[in-house]
Order: structure tokens, then C-alpha cells, then sequence
């Protein structure tokens, strides 16, 4: 259900006599069904709805089956998450990103540099902003269609570990980039049957409860990687994952393989490059840039989430 203030005349001059005569305390509204307007955007692949909610309208109740609906492909808008966009009293706009399956998330990369480029697109923030996430306050640079976003500090890095998955043994190293990640380096990227290893991994117990992301990844030349990556919340293989690209050249380059910066490239096609700063074996500093895609913006009618 969708609660929409009154902005029409009949409903202030309402509201007006109400206060008049002495009624204090009362804000009329009307539970309708609306157009409810919001932008598809990409990162890499990873691809997202965007609904501006400073004048919040969804309600709380009824959010989490809201967005499963309306992220299913095919017969509703369709995408990896679902992101609002909010006021906030420390920063520029505060963000609340959702997975397709109504799971709040503490962060997303590909997801906040989306959720720049819309603020900053809409007016609600400039090219240089700050948003609140459930890891942190966050900044980032939005140029043109390029966004350059500061990550979470990342922590809890464990290198070379080993779970049994159907019988065979998996050596892993695990980092939360925000939000967990557990990474495994493999010669055969293409080779890897990634949906059912993948999601062994993630709901191992091992990572129970919330269990993890889990990432495939190929050494290239030089400071350059290639990935693959199952998500949790999507439940299955995504064209890219922006707290994974973080986890995967993090792990990489305390392994002595990689330097910054390092060039990733996503299953989607496209190039990521991530920036950081490790002194006396910690994490200083994590920036993560690539592009952001606009697809289109609309109106969402009631048959997409009924």
C-alpha cells in the first residue's frame, strides 16, 4: 500500500478548517495506488531501481514484499536492488539499498555509485557529496558518468582458509568490504560452475547466520584481475559486484599479487579500478570508480507491484 500526502485543494481547505476550529495534531492522507516515479540505473552490470523518497510515501509495513515485486524480471521493472533515497541530518541524502529478495543491505558499491549519480542528477546533492549508509558516511565524486565512491573501512580479513564443499576442498580468504565476501582465486574462470559452488559457500555454516558473498577470481598481468561473483540477496550469479571488486583486489594484494590500483574486470564486460592504501599490514583508505549507466526513467504503475 502506498501512502501519499494530500496536496489538493478540497484536502488543505479540509485541514485548514480542522486547525481553525481548534483540531491540532491531524495530517489527512489518502491510501491510493500512484505512479510512483523512479530511474533504472547500472553499475557494471549490477542494476538497480532508483525512487526518490525524501517525502516518504512507501510504507514500512508493506516495504519488503514492495520490492520483491517489483524487482522480479520479466513481468515487473526488473533489477539486482532497489535503492531509496532519503533525507538525512549528517549528510548529503541518506540511502536505504534493498536486494531483489526485500533484504537491507549495509552496503553496495555499485549500488552507492548509482545512488551518487542519481542525487546528484536530481539536484539533491553537488558533483562532491556525502551520504549516510548503514556502514557509515560515505563520499563520493560524481564526473559525468564516471563515480569515484570511498568505501567502508573493510576488516575481519582471513587469508587461506578451507571448508569442504560436496566432498571436495575449497581454499578461501574472507574480508567484509561492507558487507562479507569470501574469495577464492582460480585458473579456470570460465570453468567454474559458479551458481551451485557459489551457493554452497554462502550458506555454509561457516558464515551462518547472515552467511556471505562469494567471488571467483583470475590473475592477470600485472595489477589486473578478472571475477565472478554469486550474490547473496540476489541469490545467484551478477555481472558485478562492487564490495566484491573491493574484496577481491584487497585479498589479492595481501597475498603480494596485485598493487594498487588494480584493474578488474567484470563479468558484464566492463572495467573497474580500485584504489587503496595499506600501511604496517592495515587498510587506510579504499576508493572503488567506474561507470554508471542511466537506462530510463518512468513511472512504476500498481500492476508492477500488486
Amino acid at each position: 500500500m502506498i501512502v501519499e500526502p494530500c496536496h489538493l485543494t478540497f484536502y488543505s481547505r479540509v485541514e485548514l478548517i480542522l486547525k481553525l476550529h481548534g483540531v491540532k495534531g491531524l495530517k489527512l492522507v489518502r491510501r491510493v495506488s500512484v505512479k510512483i516515479p523512479f530511474m533504472k540505473m547500472s553499475g557494471s552490470g549490477n542494476d538497480f531501481i532508483l525512487i526518490d523518497h525524501q517525502k516518504p510515501f512507501l510504507e514500512e509495513d508493506h516495504l519488503k514484499d514492495f520490492i520483491r515485486k517489483v524487482c522480479r524480471r520479466r513481468i515487473s521493472a526488473g533489477a539486482d536492488g532497489l535503492i531509496l533515497i532519503e533525507r538525512s541530518e549528517k549528510a548529503d541524502f541518506k540511502w536505504r539499498f534493498y536486494n531483489a529478495d526485500g533484504s537491507e543491505a549495509e552496503m553496495c558499491g555499485n549500488g552507492g555509485r548509482c545512488a551518487a549519480r542519481f542525487a546528484y542528477l536530481k539536484g539533491i546533492a553537488g558533483p562532491s557529496l556525502k551520504f549516510e549508509t548503514l556502514a557509515g558516511v560515505l563520499s563520493a565524486q560524481v564526473d559525468g558518468k564516471k563515480v569515484k565512491l570511498e568505501m567502508t573501512k573493510p576488516f575481519g580479513l582471513k587469508l587461506d582458509e578451507s571448508i569442504f564443499i560436496n566432498g571436495a576442498k575449497q581454499i578461501f580468504s574472507s574480508i567484509n568490504t561492507g558487507v562479507p565476501h569470501a574469495v577464492l582465486l582460480v585458473e579456470d574462470l570460465e570453468g567454474v560452475d559458479i551458481v551451485p559452488i557459489g551457493r554452497a559457500i554462502r550458506f555454509h555454516s561457516n558464515f551462518a547466520p547472515s552467511g556471505t558473498n562469494v567471488n571467483f577470481v583470475r590473475l592477470g598481468k600485472g595489477s589486473q584481475i578478472a571475477i565472478r561473483t554469486y550474490e547473496r540477496g540476489v541469490e545467484d550469479e551478477t555481472l558485478a559486484c562492487g564490495t566484491g571488486a573491493v574484496a577481491c583486489a584487497l585479498v589479492a594484494a595481501f597475498k603480494g599479487l596485485v598493487k594498487s590500483p588494480v584493474t578488474i574486470q567484470t563479468r558484464g564486460g566492463e572495467v573497474l579500478a580500485v584504489y587503496f592504501e595499506i600501511k604496517s599490514g592495515e587498510i587506510e583508505s579504499v576508493y572503488f570508480e567506474g561507470d554508471v549507466h542511466i537506462i530510463y526513467e518512468a513511472e512504476m504503475w500498481k500492476e508492477a507491484y500488486q
